[in-house]
C-alpha cells in the first residue's frame, strides 16, 4: 500500500477532500449524519404506507383510491351532514314562525341571531362594518336614530326592498340639491346651516341673527320632511336633525355641503339575493344589535 497516495485533508478543516475541485474550490468529504439516513429510510418505508393508504398515484379514470377511500370531498360532504342535521333541529320550526314568534322562543331567537350574524358579515359589514357601527354615509345600526323604523316588520322591509334600490317596492328618500339645483341662495344656505348646527342645542338664548334667519329658511324648505324641530321623519327617511347623530357629519362645512349637493343613499334590495329564512334571520340580528323601537320587545327584557 506504499505506492497509494493517502487522500488530501483541509488545511482549515482538517477534513479528506473528495479530490473535486472547481475554481479552486475543493469538495470536503462530509457525509450524511447518521441518523439522517436513519429518518430518510423511516419516510421512504412510511410514503409506502401512505401510497396503499390514502389516494395517491394518479390514473386515467382520477386516482387509486387508497384502502381507506378517505378524500377532502368526503370529509367535508360529513361535515356538512353534521351541520344541516344539526339545523334541521330548528330549521322547520324557524321556516314556520313569524318574527314576533322567533322573539319569545330562545332557542330560535339564537339560531336566528347566529345566522343572521353570518349573513350580516357576508352582506352587510362591507358597508356598515363589521360591528354594524356604520360610517359616513352608512347608517350606524346599533343605535336607536333609525331612518326607517326598528320594529322587526319595518327592519325586514327595509332589507326586503332596499333603499332607492330600483325595486318595484323601494323605499324612496331624495333630498334636493338647494345650492346646486339653486333653490336656495348661498346666503340662505349659510343661514340654514347655521340653524341646523345648533338644533341639538339646549340653549338659544344666544342664537345669532344668522341662526335666525336660518329657522326661516328651515322652516320653508326643509321641516315639512325633518319635523317642525328637526325631529325627523321615519315615514319618509328624514334623519333626525336635532341630536349629535350624523349621516354626513355634523359639522358646519358638512352640513353646508350636504344643503348644497344633497346625498343620495342606496341600499339594495335583498329580496331574490337572499332566501325568505335568511332575511328572517338578518332581521332579528340587527334588532338584537339595540337600537329597537321602544314599543317592540326585547329578547333579555
Amino acid at each position: 500500500m506504499s505506492g497509494q497516495e493517502l487522500p488530501e485533508k483541509d488545511d482549515i478543516t482538517g477534513v479528506e477532500t473528495t479530490g473535486h475541485e472547481w475554481d479552486g474550490l475543493k469538495e470536503l468529504n462530509n457525509p450524511a449524519p447518521r441518523w439522517w439516513l436513519w429518518v430518510f429510510l423511516v419516510t421512504v418505508i412510511w410514503s409506502v404506507g401512505y401510497w396503499v393508504v390514502y389516494p395517491a398515484w394518479p390514473t386515467f379514470s382520477g386516482a387509486t383510491e387508497g384502502t381507506w377511500k378517505w378524500t377532502q370531498y368526503g370529509e367535508l360532504k360529513e361535515a356538512q351532514q353534521e351541520i344541516h342535521q344539526r339545523r334541521a333541529k330548528y330549521q322547520d320550526r324557524f321556516h314556520q314562525a313569524a318574527l314576533a314568534d322567533i322573539l319569545a322562543d330562545a332557542e330560535l331567537y339564537e339560531f336566528a341571531r347566529v345566522g343572521g350574524a353570518a349573513a350580516f358579515k357576508e352582506n352587510c359589514a362591507a358597508c356598515h362594518g363589521t360591528g354594524a357601527a356604520g360610517g359616513r354615509g352608512y347608517p350606524n345600526l346599533n343605535d336607536d336614530d333609525w331612518l326607517w323604523h326598528g320594529k322587526l316588520d319595518e327592519i325586514h322591509e327595509t332589507l326586503r326592498v332596499g333603499i332607492n334600490s330600483g325595486h318595484d317596492e323601494s323605499r324612496i328618500s331624495q333630498m334636493p340639491a338647494f345650492g346646486r339645483d339653486g333653490l336656495l341662495t348661498r346666503a340662505q344656505i349659510g343661514d340654514v346651516t347655521e340653524y341646523v348646527h345648533q338644533l341639538h342645542l339646549a340653549d338659544k338664548a344666544n342664537a345669532t341673527p344668522a341662526y335666525t334667519r336660518g329657522q326661516q329658511v328651515y322652516t320653508e324648505n326643509c321641516a315639512a320632511c325633518h319635523g317642525a324641530d328637526g325631529e325627523g321623519d321615519r315615514t319618509l327617511g328624514a334623519p333626525r336633525l336635532n341630536d349629535e347623530v350624523w349621516l354626513w357629519g355634523g359639522d358646519k362645512k358638512s352640513i353646508h355641503n350636504t344643503v348644497t349637493n344633497a346625498h343620495v343613499g342606496v341600499m339594495p334590495a335583498w329580496e331574490g339575493r337572499l332566501s325568505p329564512d335568511t332575511l328572517k334571520a338578518l332581521t332579528i340580528y340587527i334588532h338584537s344589535l339595540g337600537g329597537t323601537e321602544p314599543d317592540v320587545p326585547m329578547q333579555n327584557e
